[in-house]
């Protein structure tokens, strides 16, 4: 397989996006070993191949520190990390101290850059390659979720930065992520019928599967993407369709000129996104 021999760390990756990608590496052949404070509920698991587990606290630096020594002397080698972990509640700025942003700025930014300067050595004997999970909302306005999105924006810029200063011998890029279907959909979207609703706000009419982000990882991951660096590949299923468009009369059946036109729902613009829900890190 594509990937075989090769050595994956995804952070965050027991449950949801994490456990998506993988699987998505575990079917390309990598050996994978995915992080979080606690255990998965299940193995995480793909062509009958599992991921090994291993529990670190991310914002630990010596904690992550002795994880990629151990994952690199047990395994040889380290060729590619997912930066995954990350998420946050909803909460509003007024309802909350400056420290409980802050801390969401800590998981989402500050652990990925603790994770990525800890892997530097490994990936830079492979010429391997970071992966950053971002986010729609480091590019949008984000009510209710403001320190997620800085930090998403930040973890872009930080990508980027990365790409720069650590070529040509790690390549480092981002995935920004739209709305994605995983156990916990339920409680943003409600149930089947809701779901339905919000992924028909999708130009490509549905949320994204976890797999469907594992396999964008594993194409930046391999030799396929061997001159892609400094790069944000957008997950999103084609974007948002604008608002403006909804409340504009031009173009409608009923509006001045009866010609009609198409006219969807728009997303609401809040915490919908891959990352919204505080995961293990």
């Amino acid at each position: 397989m594509e990937l075989n021999g090769r050595v994956v760390v995804v952070t965050g990756g027991t449950r949801g996006v994490g456990a998506g990608i993988a699987r998505s590496f575990l079917a390309a052949g990598a050996e994978v070993v995915v992080c979080a404070r606690r255990p998965p509920e299940q193995p995480v698991e793909a062509a009958g191949r599992k991921a090994s587990f291993a529990s670190v606290d991310l914002r630990d630096p010596a904690a992550v520190q002795e994880f990629f020594g151990a994952v690199a002397g047990c395994h040889g080698r380290l060729d590619c990390l997912v930066n995954n972990a990350g998420g946050t509640p909803y909460r509003l700025l007024g309802e909350g101290e400056a420290q409980r942003h802050a801390r969401v700025v800590e998981l989402n930014l500050i652990a990925p850059m603790t994770a990525s300067v800890a892997a530097y050595p490994w990936l830079r004997e492979t010429r391997g390659s970071i992966v950053m999970i971002g986010s729609v909302s480091g590019t949008r306005p984000s009510p209710g979720t403001a320190a997620y999105g800085a930090a998403k924006a930040g973890l872009e810029n930080l990508a980027r930065s990365m790409a720069v200063e650590w070529a040509p011998e790690v390549r480092v890029n981002s995935l920004v992520l739209g709305m994605v279907r995983t156990e916990l959909s339920h409680l943003h979207y409600g149930d089947e019928s809701g779901i339905a609703a919000v992924g028909a706000t999708v130009p490509l009419g549905r949320l994204a599967e976890p797999s469907d982000v594992g396999e964008a990882a594993v194409f930046l991951a391999s030799g396929r993407a061997g001159y892609v660096s400094g790069a944000s590949l957008l997950v999103h299923g084609g974007g948002e369709r604008p608002a403006f468009l909804d409340a504009a009369t031009a173009n409608k059946a009923d509006g001045p000129d009866k010609t009609g036109g198409p006219n969807g729902p728009n997303d609401a613009n809040g915490p919908n996104d891959a990352n919204n829900v505080e995961k293990e890190s």
